[in-house]
């Protein structure tokens, strides 16, 4: 099957909304993992001052991942599937959280201007028509030293990372997607994740869209080799480079 881009994407998602904390609660690591994203951002005195976006958030795992290390921060919630946006919703947050419904080609329409201290973007990536764009609108929403954590299925390159996320894939995830009736989503899942860039080439892909500091950390467990946090600051002067906090990311 071919991939699923733009209203296709967002109508799979929608559908799949209501089950999909189901499946992702049983993917071990994976709420463990966004928060250790959210805590590579580096973010001092649990965000107090700081505005925060969440780009992607789907059903508000990443959010609830931002909001566990960054209590005090404002947090904008942003993303492009009104059905996972729902599901966000209904959960129960603090005043501080904001959910906006809006691709992440189209914040600034949707009303989502910076400046942001720092940008979370999971899953998002490899799931937009125009990642470069992405990357360079996100680059102009951050301050000055403002930090970026891409956390993504970016496989490391080597086969064997290849051949396990296949087999988890058409072992348990395509068989569970089929079950609830969103095999399409989940086909796309497996695709995308193979067709996208490999950790290192994702990192590359920031440089190119103008954030320096740029650095690849793995995840433990299973997903080691499969699941990445690219990190990364927006650029400063020289003179304020000292103070930025960007160091911090390398």
């Amino acid at each position: 099957m071919s991939l699923l881009r733009d209203d296709a994407l967002s109508t799979a998602f929608d559908h799949a909304a209501r089950t999909y904390d189901r499946l992702t609660a049983a993917n071990p690591g994976y709420h463990a993992h966004l928060r250790r994203s959210a805590r590579r951002l580096g973010l001092p005195a649990g965000g107090a001052g700081l505005r925060l976006l969440d780009l992607g958030c789907g059903t508000g795992a990443s959010t609830a991942a931002l909001l566990r290390v960054a209590p005090r921060a404002e947090i904008v919630a942003a993303d492009a599937s009104r059905g996972m946006l729902d599901q966000a919703e209904a959960k129960p947050w603090p005043p501080n959280v904001t959910f906006v419904h809006a691709p992440a080609e189209g914040l600034r329409e949707a009303g989502v201007d910076g400046p942001f201290d720092a940008v979370l973007a999971a899953y998002l990536l490899r799931n937009v028509s125009d990642p470069d764009a992405v990357l360079t609108s996100v680059r102009t929403l951050l301050a000055p030293g403002g930090r970026l954590a891409v956390h993504e299925y970016t496989l490391s390159g080597r086969p064997l990372d290849r051949v396990v996320w296949s087999a988890v894939c058409r072992g348990v995830v395509l068989p569970a997607g089929r079950a609830l009736g969103d095999g399409d989503l989940y086909r796309h899942l497996l695709r995308s994740v193979v067709d996208f860039d490999t950790a290192d080439a994702c990192a590359e892909r920031v440089r190119r869209a103008g954030f320096t500091y740029v650095r690849v950390l793995p995840m433990p467990g299973w997903q080691t080799g499969i699941v990445h946090t690219v990190l990364a600051a927006a650029p400063v002067g020289r003179a304020r480079l000292a103070h930025s906090g960007a160091e911090s990311v390398r």
